[in-house]
């Protein structure tokens, strides 16, 4: 985990510093003259030569100073702090979303081999997986908000309503531990289109490893003999074939978690929804060296962690395995 955050850190650090613009000007302003812009530029170390700057922002980051934001003139990990909860409701819901439908049809389809069913959900996996994210959650927009004025069009909360008392930062969550109903529907409300636009294209890849994996336990001894022994359709398939088929599927559902958890940058900026993702683009497009290093570092950590998570489950889902 250390090797591959280091990594992450070296690699975003170079290619940041290969953009050609000068963020000591971009934060001096447009009319600064270059006096002011070489007293921030000696301010924001951009004067030292490149190793010594990286050296010296992993000191910091060893200390878990993750710079101060150029945009917003903020400490950056408190910038992070501001959006990240955000990009985690939105992606605990979505993976909920995600695991429940896609987990029931990769079974459907598994135990339908060849029928109807199984031929239909195989024609959406296929076109789920190509369907570009951006174009479906903008479909959604014009359908949901433009033509039936059924749903917002984005944001977390409604400008009318006001937000809930900050507990966790997630609107839902904390909603719920302050009693305020009024508050949580009109979250859950703004978050359906999002949640969609997340969700669905996902669903095809989870149906489709839940489907092949099934197919892969359905037909061996132990699966035969408990039907043998008279057990249920519905234990047989959650007890025995589904637990045994269930190292691909967890797999596959920290992969997803793991990258949603860095910001789904195409729907937030689409759905105007201020987490992770969004800030991203605004350091990106500001110069924001700082803010775009750090967000790579958090989503980074993020990402190993929850590979690390995945690692750790899999002794849960088969005793056999041994670290």
């Amino acid at each position: 985990m250390i090797l591959v955050v280091l990594g992450m850190t070296l690699i975003t650090f170079a290619i940041t510093h290969m953009i050609p613009a000068d963020p000591a000007k971009i934060a001096a302003g447009l009319g600064a003259d270059a006096s002011a812009v070489e007293k921030i530029r000696q301010e924001l170390g951009l004067d030292l030569p490149l190793p010594e700057q990286y050296l010296f922002y992993l000191k910091n980051l060893l200390r878990g100073d993750l710079g101060r934001s150029i945009l917003t003139s903020r400490p950056v990990l408190d910038d992070i702090k501001d959006y990240f909860p955000a990009t985690l409701e939105l992606t605990v819901l979505s993976m909920v979303v995600t695991m429940v439908l896609g987990v029931f049809l990769g079974i459907l389809s598994a135990l339908q081999q060849g029928r109807l069913v199984d031929n239909v959900t195989r024609l959406f996996a296929t076109l789920w997986v190509a369907m570009p994210v951006f174009w479906f959650a903008l479909m959604l927009q014009i359908l949901f908000y433009g033509k039936l004025e059924w749903l917002p069009p984005g944001g977390r909360i409604s400008e009318a309503v006001l937000p809930p008392p900050h507990v966790t930062g997630m609107f839902t969550l904390d909603s719920l531990l302050t009693l305020r109903f009024r508050t949580l529907g009109n979250a859950l409300v703004h978050l359906i289109l999002p949640v969609t636009a997340v969700a669905l294209t996902r669903v095809a890849e989870v149906a489709r490893i839940t489907r092949s994996s099934m197919l892969e336990v359905l037909g061996v001894d132990y699966v035969r003999t408990a039907r043998a022994k008279g057990l249920s359709e519905k234990v047989v398939i959650l007890r025995h074939a589904l637990k045994n088929a269930s190292l691909p599927i967890i797999t596959t559902f920290g992969l997803q978690f793991g990258y949603l958890l860095g910001g789904t940058i195409l729907v937030e900026s689409i759905f105007q929804w201020p987490g992770m993702g969004r800030y991203a683009v605004l350091s990106i497009t500001s110069v924001d060296f700082p803010a775009v290093i750090g967000v790579t570092v958090v989503a980074s950590f993020s990402f190993v962690l929850v590979n690390l998570g995945v690692d750790l489950t899999y002794r849960f889902a088969d005793p056999r395995i041994r670290y």
